[in-house]
């Protein structure tokens, strides 16, 4: 057997990046058994818990992303902070001294890559969204491949070292085998009604939630039922409001949902925001929707994200300043209509990119000179 290969993936902050890190890792490891893998994140951020419970090795950085205004005094600890992170990862890579380094996005990617980058180690980065950030902008000066997952990516990076791979994505929701039908039963409705599933991932969307909040009373006169992940942060106030009220049978209330694959098989129509992560996902599924961008990210990249699929008839969108008056009307419009949800749904698969994560996985162990064939 040759030598094992090592990899060094990091970035982190929101699961838009942490799942496709994790798939990328997966499918290094199916490739290559041997290969040794190391996550290099930031303290504090949700990656420290959810890599290891993946079970993968993670070491921690002060870094922390600049605050706005930029010319707040508050940049100074940040900026020690970062170079703080630069003296711990440079350890880090020497200690583990590894073949590659792979970036997808968040804080921790930036110092990683830069040091490894210093130190001589071929770097990969994975940009999941439309509009490249500040940071992959940066990064790719230096690495030695730009995987993306939208065409245009040359106006960001080199064209020469782009490759088109899509975004990695959760394996469970592409393995779920449950049918429509038992998914809906299983969140307690009847699937012969039209199931719609409003989404704000982990934390929550408020935009989203008050879509809902405040038109109870429309949700409960409708004959659509209506799944709504509040997220963790504003759960207990919105229980604390719905339990003042009559019981709404067709609307069921939670803060998280474990199966995510499950909800979406019940789901005929999905509300989301428009992270790159989950448009990957819906494109795969081939599930109508409609998208709501967050206004709190940089360069407005949701919308970006959103316009992508808007254009080619493959996802509708609302303005989150309008949709907490208007969202739910045009859910309920567009579920009550097959033809557009069948057309949402062809448009939208036709748009996916499957197996990203073993392409990108490839490409790692291209730049490591390790063939996927190596360990034979």
């Amino acid at each position: 057997m040759s030598e094992s290969i090592k990899v060094i993936i990091s970035g982190g902050g929101t699961g838009g990046h942490i799942f496709p890190a994790v798939s990328i890792a997966n499918a290094i490891k199916a490739a290559r058994p041997d290969a040794k893998i190391l996550f290099v994140g930031a303290k504090g951020r949700m990656e420290m818990q959810r890599v290891p419970q993946a079970g993968y090795e993670i070491k921690g950085l002060p870094v922390r992303g600049l605050i706005r205004p930029l010319w707040s005094p508050k940049n100074v600890g940040v900026a020690i902070d970062y170079i703080k992170s630069l003296m711990m990862v440079k350890k880090i890579v020497r200690e583990f001294n590894p073949d590659v380094a792979v970036g997808v996005g968040g804080y921790a990617s930036g110092a990683t890559l830069d040091a490894a980058a210093s130190m001589g180690i071929p770097c990969l980065i994975q940009e999941q969204n439309s509009y490249a950030g500040v940071t992959n902008k940066h990064l790719a000066k230096k690495a030695s491949a730009v995987c993306v997952a939208y065409d245009g990516m040359e106006r960001f990076f080199p064209a020469e070292k782009i490759i088109k791979t899509g975004n990695p994505v959760r394996q469970n929701l592409i393995d779920t085998a449950i049918s429509h039908e038992d998914a809906v039963r299983s969140f307690g409705f009847d699937p012969e009604k039209k199931t719609v599933l409003f989404v704000g991932g982990s934390l929550g969307a408020r935009t989203i939630n008050e879509s809902i909040l405040r038109r109870l009373d429309t949700v409960r006169n409708s004959d659509v039922q209506i799944i709504w992940q509040t997220g963790k942060y504003y759960n207990a106030k919105i229980r604390e409001q719905i339990d003042t009220m009559e019981p709404i049978p067709n609307l069921l209330v939670t803060d998280f949902i474990s199966d995510m694959g499950k909800a979406y098989k019940a789901a005929d129509l999905v509300i989301s925001r428009a992270g790159a992560s989950s448009i990957s996902e819906f494109c795969l599924l081939g599930k109508p929707v409609i998208l709501v961008p967050s206004p709190n990210v940089a360069e407005d990249h949701q919308t970006k994200n959103a316009m992508a699929l808007v254009n080619r008839q493959a996802a509708m969108i609302m303005k989150d300043a309008v949709a907490p008056n208007e969202l739910l009307d045009l859910a309920l419009e567009t579920v009550a209509s097959p033809g557009k949800l069948k057309s949402l749904c062809l448009n939208i698969k036709k748009l996916a990119l499957p197996d990203s994560a073993e392409i990108i996985a490839r490409e790692v162990l291209k730049l490591a000179g390790k063939d996927i064939g190596d360990n034979r």
